[in-house]
């Protein structure tokens, strides 16, 4: 920390309060809380730390505050560490800053701060591997795969998610983790098949059920916050979340093309839905939303009824975009109204209930990005077919930007954050 007439202030004066700010900066916008979000409430926790409302600037890597105290000021930075997703310690973090005591010593904030970073994951690594299983099936079906390639790429999914976790246990960095997690979860599926194939278990819509096998590795939080955080105006935090989701989404792409290389596999032309009656088409639609959103909540780290609520939602939104979809709609304004109608469905239920907004925002909104399209552009580009790289990359790129822009829209027509006041008043 530094101070701006380099005189250095009495101990614990605000030397303390100023790292008690950092640390919980730190912890917000590492634990996937928007660049906005995190700004607001730090201005809350300046007050009750008896602090002017600070600068803050913020990107991946660090935090900076700018703050005054009477004639003096002092600048202080912070690295934030590895980013994550955690919807319980946001929501934990939330109500600290909310909190209706007035002002608070920076030790009880220390403790609290503490105790709310040492909690364990709700969900253990089997949990979560089968969940991330059962969601990677529920994504076959949305692609067009049928019960072989589902079950298949259920397998697959959760063996690259169990490593995964096991990985990021052993603190290894995140794009070793998503490339060997998208290795091995396309490699599983890849000899699962085999397996199946010397069985007399026919595939049919085989490259429909590998590329939702690494779907879980999706950046789609980074990606929804980094455009959120730009329409917001929060450029430099927003251009370093999407420079990060874009570089995971290129190592994950570079795995899957080394399994794809050596099994000889072919991601075009894509092969017709499985035949269904509609109604019939439709419910099952309806459960693999369902599994899909739950499975990206529990690995959120949402509570068990948020696990249920999310799932409902994606049940919901997801629904109307398909059945827009098959009326004739394209993708991105199909994709629009989803994510409007997700926001506003989450702004009610979240006050109703008095929940994490972001918990039942995000998992809804993550299942609907095009990781088919993303991937197969970039692994497109990787082989040299340029025209059907482009096509791919165009309806990636204006399907995100539209849940990003529906997400915007219901932001405004509904306000996302109660007042301090309005939370003091609940609690």
């Amino acid at each position: 920390m530094t101070q701006s007439d380099n005189k250095r202030p009495e101990p614990g004066v605000p030397d303390d309060s100023i790292d008690m700010l950092l640390r919980f900066a730190a912890m917000m916008f590492r634990s996937g809380g928007t660049a906005t979000r995190t700004r607001e409430l730090v201005g809350a926790m300046a007050h009750r730390l008896n602090l002017e409302t600070p600068s803050v600037s913020l990107t991946l890597e660090s935090v900076t505050l700018s703050v005054y105290r009477g004639s003096e000021q002092f600048v202080a930075i912070r690295e934030i560490g590895p980013p994550g997703i955690d919807f319980r310690r946001l929501g934990e973090l939330e109500r600290l800053a909310n909190a209706p005591e007035a002002t608070a010593p920076p030790h009880r904030i220390a403790t609290e701060l503490a105790e709310i970073e040492s909690r364990a994951p709700r969900y253990s690594g089997w949990q979560m591997a089968i969940a991330i299983g059962l969601a990677s099936g529920g994504f076959a079906f949305l692609n067009g795969a049928a019960l072989p390639e589902m079950a298949t790429a259920a397998i697959g999914g959760g063996t690259g998610q169990g490593l995964r976790w096991w990985l990021t246990r052993r603190q290894l960095t995140d794009f070793g983790t998503a490339a060997l997690a998208a290795v091995t979860a396309a490699g599983t599926y890849v000899m699962v098949a085999a397996l199946a194939h010397r069985a007399g278990i026919a595939f049919s819509h085989y490259a429909a059920g590998f590329i939702s096998t690494i779907l879980f590795l999706i950046p789609g939080v980074s990606l929804i916050a980094g455009l959120f955080d730009l329409l917001q105006h929060q450029t430099v935090a927003a251009l370093s979340r999407l420079a990060h989701g874009a570089l995971i989404l290129f190592i994950v792409a570079s795995g899957l093309s080394i399994v794809m290389t050596v099994a000889s596999i072919e991601l075009l032309p894509r092969s017709a839905p499985a035949e269904l009656a509609y109604p019939l088409r439709l419910s099952l639609r309806a459960v693999a939303s369902f599994v899909a959103g739950c499975g990206f909540a529990m690995l959120f780290n949402s509570a068990p009824f948020l696990v249920v609520v999310a799932g409902i939602v994606a049940l919901a939104a997801n629904s109307v975009r398909l059945v827009l979809i098959d009326m004739g709609m394209l993708l991105a304004p199909a994709a629009f109204i989803a994510a409007f109608s997700i926001g506003i469905i989450a702004v009610l239920a979240s006050r109703r209930l008095d929940a994490e907004l972001m918990a039942i925002v995000t998992p809804p909104v993550v299942i609907m990005i095009p990781g088919l399209y993303a991937f197969e552009m970039l692994v497109l580009f990787n082989r040299g077919q340029m025209l059907e790289a482009m096509q791919a990359s165009g309806a990636g790129i204006f399907v995100i930007s539209a849940l990003a822009m529906g997400l915007s829209v219901a932001r405004l027509a509904v306000p996302w954050e109660r007042s301090i006041l309005e939370s003091c008043s609940t609690v």
